[in-house]
């Protein structure tokens, strides 16, 4: 038997393993509680990405008011993973806040690339040359992508 980690349904390797009982609220609330150990709130993470639903997206959007910047770096990957359109409003939110840590705005923008919805390149713009490189290039990345989902080479690849 290898104890190798094995890649999720999104290809990666998670650093927890998602939890595979529960219901979406349960883990919500475990995600966004700070008492719980962090290992256990990032299983929560994966559970509710590889659930799925909308349901699950919004709860993993609730993990944005946790103070742990690492959590909410994680919870911004994961939304760029499972690419809904239900994450938008939060994830700009996220890119837009001056007192967010920068790593959790690169995340954001990275994300909403990642979810592929058109209509978010004129709120990347506006950070394409924001002092902070991370999240100047991320949205330039992230814009790129945009563009790039557009255009012939997307339909001919296999992502």
């Amino acid at each position: 038997m290898s104890n190798k980690p094995k890649l999720s349904q999104y290809g990666s390797v998670d650093p927890a393993p998602p939890l595979t009982t529960g219901k979406i609220k349960d883990w919500e609330l475990s995600l966004t509680d700070s008492s719980t150990p962090m290992f256990q709130r990032m299983r929560n993470v994966f559970a509710l990405r590889n659930n799925g639903t909308d349901d699950a997206c919004l709860a993993l959007c609730a993990g944005f008011q946790s103070k742990s910047a690492l959590l909410r770096h994680e919870v911004a990957y994961v939304l760029g993973q499972m690419q809904n359109e239900v994450a938008i409003p939060t994830l700009i939110q996220v890119l837009s806040d001056e007192d967010e840590h920068v790593m959790v705005r690169h995340e954001a923008a990275e994300a909403l690339g990642a979810i592929g919805d058109y209509a978010v390149k004129s709120v990347l713009e506006n950070y394409v040359n924001h002092p902070m490189p991370e999240i100047a290039e991320s949205c330039e990345v992230a814009i790129d992508l945009l563009d790039w989902c557009k255009s012939k080479e997307y339909d001919e690849v296999e992502c």
